[in-house]
């Protein structure tokens, strides 16, 4: 099981990660994103007396779960996360200062991209579909064949932060209908000026648009955190790791805003403001030359650490 869960996915900035949640030795940690289960099985290597409680939307990556006593895998969404460590651990139902450590790597596993019949690839042929659980209802293919022309534009621009998004919706509206992933890939690079095409696959951003779009995952993420950072208890870590600037932002400004602490004027005798430290940063981290090179998926990541401090 533990080459398999390794082969599934490559876990990203593990050895960082593990080190981060060491607090969490002997108590329990959130594994959110589950996915193939390598950042959990590094966590088991490190700590005998660690437990997890794994969380995946996925029906595969559930499936995946190894042959531990240590750890429990549900079926779910993070942003569910409180009442799934109420229902696991016994905690008080709004799970709040229960567990020890929660992890959330936001990409997309490798077996996900690497199976065409999911439809994340640009370069497998296959449906255009981007659904990482059964409780999202429409697909990546619906949108591109059912969204108007400035609705898909606007999304493409907003998710992708695709510069040619306006020539992009045209060609996908004007090839309609689309229903397989490399012809839609086809149909995006010849939207993009030629020059435009020697950065990186034309298509790369386009789908991580609809991606996004499809499975709501920014709302997920916001939602995600204000509930993972509920149910720590002080001392309690949180790691985040995420792959582009849209994701990114978000757990910084989240972490920013627990980090500050009464903001009212020093010469006023009592606080009036009723703004308490929730958290303190503890920095981020970036993979190293060496894990790039090993694992070119890791290029873009970037974990963010956190600790909850006492109210």
């Amino acid at each position: 099981m533990d080459q398999t869960m390794d082969s599934y996915h490559e876990p990203v900035l593990a050895t960082e990660c593990v080190r981060m949640l060491a607090p969490a030795a002997s108590g329990v940690v959130v594994d959110g994103t589950f996915g193939g289960g390598g950042h959990t099985r590094r966590l088991l290597d490190a700590y005998p007396e660690i437990r997890i409680v794994g969380i995946d939307r996925d029906p595969d990556a559930v499936a995946n779960t190894p042959d531990d006593p240590r750890v429990r895998v549900v079926l779910g969404n993070f942003t569910d996360i409180e009442r799934i460590v109420h229902d696991e651990l016994g905690s008080p139902p709004d799970g709040s200062g229960t567990v020890d450590g929660v992890l959330l790597d936001l990409g997309i596993s490798s077996h996900q991209v690497d199976a065409a019949s999911r439809g994340f690839s640009y370069h497998r042929s296959g449906p255009i579909d981007m659904r990482m659980g059964m409780d999202v209802s429409e697909s990546a293919g619906d949108i591109v064949n059912e969204y108007d022309r400035d609705d898909l534009r606007d999304l493409i621009r907003r998710f992708g932060e695709e510069r040619f998004a306006g020539r992009i919706a045209d060609a996908i509206v004007a090839a309609r209908p689309l229903s397989d992933t490399t012809a839609l890939a086809s149909v995006i690079a010849n939207a993009v000026p030629a020059a435009a095409r020697r950065s990186g696959h034309p298509a790369r951003k386009t789908f991580q648009a609809l991606r996004i779009a499809t499975n709501a995952e920014l709302d997920a993420l916001s939602a995600g955190l204000e509930s993972a950072i509920q149910i720590l208890r002080p001392g309690g870590r949180i790691c985040v790791i995420s792959y582009h600037s849209l994701e990114d932002r978000i757990v910084k400004r989240r972490i920013a805003a627990g980090t500050t602490g009464c903001v009212c004027p020093p010469e006023l005798p009592v606080c009036g403001c009723d703004q308490i430290q929730e958290l303190e940063d503890l920095g981020r981290f970036r993979p190293s030359v060496e894990e790039i090179a090993r694992n070119p998926r890791a290029r873009s990541a970037i974990m963010r650490v956190a600790e909850k401090v006492p109210a």
